[in-house]
């Protein structure tokens, strides 16, 4: 009879092949992608509206011949239409799959990688990356595969970005830190930022600071200018949330081309799909049709954040396509599950900085309307409802 601890013995052999760090990592958590039907998606801010038509067009003229050969290495067409767009230089532009790869570029090009070992002090800021708490959950973990120290430093209690003078006088932020990633508008909050907020703190930062916009064409205001004035800025954006093209992953980054060139060394060749480029370059020439449905998802924001206040949620002032709200009665994360069971897919979090909150993508109109709706009929049932399994 064969030992039952065989397979096992064989799979801890096969773990210590993996790095220690690896075995050790907490990876990121995408939000949910459902395969019910019928459920209203309201978790993982995506834009509800397609493509304009003629972007739908260009790539499906482009599914041909072409697709044995491989895209422009540099994305030489995309850069040069965002270089227009911009008022810049391609020099001043890469292009990543997705602005996820381009976060990761900037992990392993401007920090060391030495966070695991003893350093002098006067050494360690070059090992450490920065940010703000509650942001982007993705970054710890790209400083965690790196091998970098992460320093995160908490928001003001209302998630608005504090003053380089109360940085100072805190005395927990580095302001020689290897790299800062500073989500603007915030996410998960929503709220936004002001370019000379931003631009104080960047002339504050010694290292590079990315200030990562992902969510920037739902907001009043921009800081696209700081990466062509200041040479340790740069701007990600992305086609993902605005642009409806999260199935593609495009996103690039603006700044100083001394830093830019430094990406281009080390990222992979052929990083983005040739019809990922292709679509993000007929994007740029439908923007009436995109800044339209902005309009569109800023007018659903402010009446979705006017109906929930009715109800007793406290909804957080929002720049981005999404709300955070603090809901009645009952803790979130019972909220979330009550809601799922009404077919409406939200998203929670379990940092102690939000986890009392629901962030709710702002959707069409008519799901705006079923989330209302589904809201209402849970605070009728007394909650109960909570504990009722939708099948799908």
């Amino acid at each position: 009879m064969r030992s039952t601890k065989r397979p096992s013995n064989r799979s801890n052999r096969v773990a210590q092949l993996v790095r220690p760090l690896v075995r050790a990592l907490h990876p990121y958590v995408p939000g949910e992608q459902p395969k019910i039907r019928g459920l209203i998606k309201l978790n993982t801010n995506e834009n509800p509206y397609p493509p304009a038509p003629r972007v739908l067009r260009t790539v499906q003229a482009a599914v041909d011949g072409r697709l044995r050969l491989y895209p422009n290495p540099s994305a030489e067409g995309l850069r040069a239409k965002l270089a227009q767009l911009h008022r810049c230089r391609p020099e001043n532009i890469i292009v990543g799959n997705g602005s996820d790869e381009l976060l990761a570029l900037a992990v392993r090009a401007f920090v060391e990688p030495n966070a695991r070992r003893k350093m002098p002090d006067a050494k360690w800021a070059k090992a450490t990356v920065q940010y703000f708490t509650p942001s982007y959950s993705l970054y710890p973990v790209l400083a965690e595969i790196h091998g970098a120290a992460t320093n995160a430093v908490p928001l003001n209690a209302d998630f608005s970005l504090p003053g380089v003078a109360d940085l100072k006088r805190r005395k927990h932020w580095d302001f020689n830190a290897a790299l800062t990633l500073v989500t603007t508008p915030n996410a998960p909050s929503g709220r936004g930022y002001s370019r000379k907020a931003l631009e104080t703190l960047c002339q504050a930062q010694r290292g590079v600071i990315v200030l990562d916009e992902a969510y920037v064409d739902f907001a009043d205001a921009h800081a696209l200018p700081l990466a062509l004035r200041h040479p340790q800025v740069l701007v990600a954006r992305t086609f993902s949330k605005a642009y409806s093209l999260c199935f593609q992953r495009v996103g690039y980054l603006v700044g100083h081309p001394e830093l830019i060139g430094a990406l281009h060394k080390i990222r992979d060749s052929y990083n983005v799909n040739g019809l990922g480029q292709i679509a993000a370059e007929a994007t740029l020439d439908n923007l009436a049709y995109y800044r339209a449905n902005f309009r569109r998802i800023i007018a659903t924001r402010g009446w979705l954040a006017g109906e929930l206040t009715k109800l007793s949620f406290q909804v957080l002032p929002s720049q981005t396509n999404f709300i955070l709200v603090r809901p009645p009665q009952f803790p979130a994360e019972i909220w979330l599950q009550s809601l799922r069971a009404n077919r409406v897919l939200v998203r929670w979090f379990g940092a102690p900085e939000v986890r009392d909150y629901l962030r709710i993508t702002i959707g069409t109109r008519a799901e705006a309307a079923s989330l209302v709706s589904a809201a209402r009929k849970i605070l009728a049932g007394g909650g109960r409802i909570a504990s009722t399994k939708w099948a799908g």
